[in-house]
């Protein structure tokens, strides 16, 4: 069913109002992809805070415009589905991969990330990107381990001591 105008230009808002917003995306070929397959995608995408949605690349086109998503627009080619995450950068790589995994129709055709264009091969290195709760758990542990090498390297003259007189008193005893 063709889209009025008022519809098209309401796609177009919505779309650029999420890009805005949008942390990284990802567009990928879904040709073939049955729609029983396509509402599981969708699904994990709901779950994950990851925008998806098909848009006609005209329109996509211009949806992008005013965006660090601008980079896309020579790739918007053929049927595509746009990813946009929204909470965490690394949610709409680890979305896709795993949806493609399983199903070889959804071919990843670009990805976008702080304005810069990226190949489909770094579909891997977008996935691999901590959640917010691992980044924080790592920083943690980095502001950590002075302070616990610190405490171990003040409380260590003090154990020689004791491991010193022990060693006294045994020799003593024995």
């Amino acid at each position: 069913m063709a889209l009025k105008l008022d519809d098209k230009k309401a796609l177009v808002a919505e779309v650029n109002e999420v890009a805005k917003r949008g942390l990284s995306a990802v567009v990928a070929e879904y040709r073939g992809l049955t729609a029983g397959k396509f509402d599981i995608l969708r699904t994990k995408a709901r779950e994950n805070g990851v925008y998806l949605h098909v848009v006609k690349n005209t329109l996509a086109r211009r949806a992008v415009e005013g965006t660090e998503f601008e980079c896309l627009k020579p790739v918007l080619t053929g049927p595509l589905v746009f990813g946009i995450s929204l909470e965490d950068p690394g949610a709409v790589g680890r979305v896709i991969k795993d949806f493609a995994k399983e199903n070889d129709k959804l071919v990843v055709k670009a990805i976008a990330v702080g304005g810069t264009l990226y190949g489909a091969k770094d579909i891997d290195r977008l996935a691999s990107l901590p959640t917010k709760e691992q980044a924080l758990a790592m920083l943690a542990g980095t502001l950590l381990a002075p302070v616990t090498k610190l405490a171990a390297t003040l409380a260590e003259p003090a154990a020689k001591a004791a491991r010193a007189v022990k060693a006294v008193a045994d020799s003593k005893q024995a």
